[in-house]
């Protein structure tokens, strides 16, 4: 028997239900994963949540959960995808991650897991490190740049943070005052968001910031058009109605092939950490979106299996 996290109304954590079932085989075309480790993102526990936006992703009810996971080839039905028995993996599925057992195939993204990178962190990468890159990426950050950052204590914050300053860019991180120590060692100028945050920025900046991604909501956004930032040098990744004309909505799809990549190889080379905030039990799965949803902590929630 393996075990599945499931919803089959949309609401709050209440309504994600640890199922057991017959294990799952591969057919033509796919391999079988045993999941070690799942990364939760914010738009898991949205999608879960809001019927609009799970349509919009193509989730329909009932439904498993989560999107990016990491563990072990276990069985494969033939080689076209290019992976063996044994095999470490992570990467991204459409809400079906929060499972011991796992069908990936050739739609899926999977990477082979680097050696040196442990399960939980590479249960991280997917959505988080990727979403991270395009909003970047769209606005040509390079060295020359101060980049504003929203939300930059957040899980996809702390990867674009590090990645800004890989690239050799300046960086100012917007989080909640607490969080201040924790952008500091990853290696951002922190300030509060807030009421009057452009002419904050401004006092502390000057007239220097070239580019903006907004990580969360829209204030950032305006905080960076109120600084003179141009529209295409603005990025965001949750915002769409009220998002400003002309700043640039991007996601993980947007994210360059060698993307993950850099990510990686900087893992390896210490020079990108992941904090990974909390681990639960998958069968504390409840527990875990509850943590995660709060966006109290700095850094990831991890699920195992």
């Amino acid at each position: 028997m393996s075990r599945v996290v499931i919803f089959e109304r949309f609401g709050g954590p209440e309504q994600l239900l640890l199922r057991r079932t017959v294990e799952p085989r591969p057919g033509p075309g796919q391999a079988r994963v045993r999941v070690t480790a799942i990364g939760l993102n914010p738009m898991d526990w949205m999608i879960s949540s809001d019927a609009a936006l799970a349509a919009a992703f193509g989730v329909s009810i009932p439904s498993g959960f989560a999107h990016d996971f990491a563990g072990v080839v276990d069985e494969i039905a033939d080689t076209s995808l290019g992976f063996a028995a044994g095999d470490r993996v992570f990467g991204s599925v459409s809400s079906r991650a929060a499972a011991d057992h796992l069908i990936i195939g050739p739609t899926d993204i999977v990477y082979r897991t680097p050696g040196g990178i442990p399960d939980d962190v590479a249960s991280t990468l997917t959505v988080a490190g990727l979403t991270a890159s395009a909003a970047l990426s769209v606005i040509g950050v390079s060295s020359s740049d101060t980049v504003l950052i929203g939300g930059a204590a957040g899980g996809v914050g702390v990867f674009a943070v590090q990645l800004a300053r890989l690239i050799g860019a300046t960086v100012i991180g917007t989080a909640a005052s607490t969080t201040a120590p924790f952008l500091r060692e990853l290696g951002a100028e922190p300030i509060s968001y807030g009421p009057d945050l452009a002419n904050r920025i401004s006092a502390m900046a000057g007239a220097h910031v070239s580019a903006a991604t907004d990580l969360f909501g829209t204030e950032t956004a305006h905080a960076a058009l109120t600084l003179r930032v141009p529209h295409n040098r603005i990025s965001a990744i949750a915002a769409r109605s009220a998002l400003p004309i002309g700043v640039l909505l991007t996601s993980a799809r947007d994210a360059a092939p060698h993307a993950m990549d850099i990510i990686t190889d900087a893992i390896l080379a210490g020079q990108l950490r992941v904090p990974i905030a909390e681990k639960f039990p998958l069968d504390r799965i409840q527990d875990a979106v509850i943590a995660q949803a709060a966006r109290h902590t700095h850094g990831k929630i991890v699920v195992t299996t």
